[in-house]
């Protein structure tokens, strides 16, 4: 049994002891249980329900993980013979999700 979520903008094929990362939630706290109510479809073998655009009553049930930091991206901007050089960094940030359990 599977299930497409949406969260953070992006979806996310999940099922029962996935972890994944998705876009920071900052109100999760580290151990606490979370649900997932935007469920645009939920498939167990040859039985498939899809939403429009989610279904009805459908959740699933996240047990947070941790949050943690992406790898660092540099983003460099130059102009040649002009001396000018400037360097950032950048590290996204992310909530790591346990799901503990799909309700369709």
């Amino acid at each position: 049994m599977y299930a497409v979520v949406l969260t953070g903008g992006k979806q996310y094929q999940v099922s029962e002891g996935d972890v994944i990362s998705v876009e920071l939630l900052k109100d999760a706290q580290k151990g606490a249980s979370i649900e997932l109510d935007k469920v645009l479809m939920v498939a167990d073998g040859d039985n498939v329900k899809v939403g429009a655009p989610y279904i009805d009553g459908g959740k699933v049930v996240a047990e947070v993980v941790d949050q943690t930091q992406g790898e660092k991206v540099t983003i460099t901007k130059f102009r040649r013979r002009k001396h000018f050089q400037k360097v950032f960094g950048h590290r996204q940030r992310y909530t790591e999700l346990k799901i503990t359990g799909i309700n369709a």
